[in-house]
């Protein structure tokens, strides 16, 4: 079983997240936090795999409770779900020691497998979020790398425009292709580099100067 703390103020939303997380059968909500402090308390007599934390909460906020969980207990994963798309917040939230940074609105599906990327130690981001946040977090850090020989001209340009963010929509709008035949790309493309998804794409995209 892995247990997950949610720290969210609106009790309405901590049931609604709860019965989400929990369609996954291994994975059990064992403590609720209305913000920051009450989140703390809990890590300090309970055990967690990942803290599910909101930002905007009152007496301690998410990212001031993520530094702090971060900084004690290292092995727990925070994954910070919030409405607000916003890369400034993600980018201090991934700083203080987040693992993720999800929006409200996405699917269950979809929260779940960040979940389970935290435990795996893999940052998950939704494509939005990933797309503003990625290249300033490697501005610093780009390293002069070769691209796999492996790869086509036209898996490069997909590759290409998959890490300045765009969607497979936009991706077969510009090439001319159908959706169908990017999909088809992409996946041949995560296949050679023997990457999970389209945010381990775009930061190979960026790492290898691609963009």
């Amino acid at each position: 079983m892995i247990r997950i703390l949610l720290a969210e103020d609106q009790a309405m939303v901590r049931h609604g997240l709860k019965m989400m997380i929990e369609t996954d059968k291994e994975l059990c909500v064992t403590g609720e936090a209305a913000n920051g402090r009450e989140a703390i308390s809990l890590c300090e007599t309970h055990s967690f795999e990942v803290i599910v934390m909101d930002i905007r909460m009152p007496e301690m906020n998410g990212l001031e409770a993520t530094r702090i969980i971060h900084s004690r207990w290292p092995n727990s994963k925070v994954l910070i779900l919030t409405t607000f798309n916003d890369d400034e917040y993600a980018l201090e939230a991934l700083k203080s020691g987040a693992s993720g940074y999800m929006l409200k609105d996405a699917d269950p599906s979809e929260l779940i497998r960040s979940i389970r990327s935290c435990l795996s130690g893999g940052m998950a981001l939704q494509d939005d979020v990933a797309a503003k946040v990625i290249p300033r977090l490697l501005q610093s850090e780009r390293e002069q790398r070769k691209v796999d020989s492996s790869i086509t001209p036209r898996e490069l340009t997909i590759l290409r425009l998959i890490g300045e963010g765009r969607s497979n929509k936009e991706i077969a709008e510009q090439l001319a292709l159908s959706i169908g035949t990017v999909k088809n790309h992409v996946s041949q493309i995560m296949e050679k580099l023997e990457l999970r998804d389209r945010t381990q794409l775009a930061i190979y995209a960026i790492r290898h100067n691609v963009v």
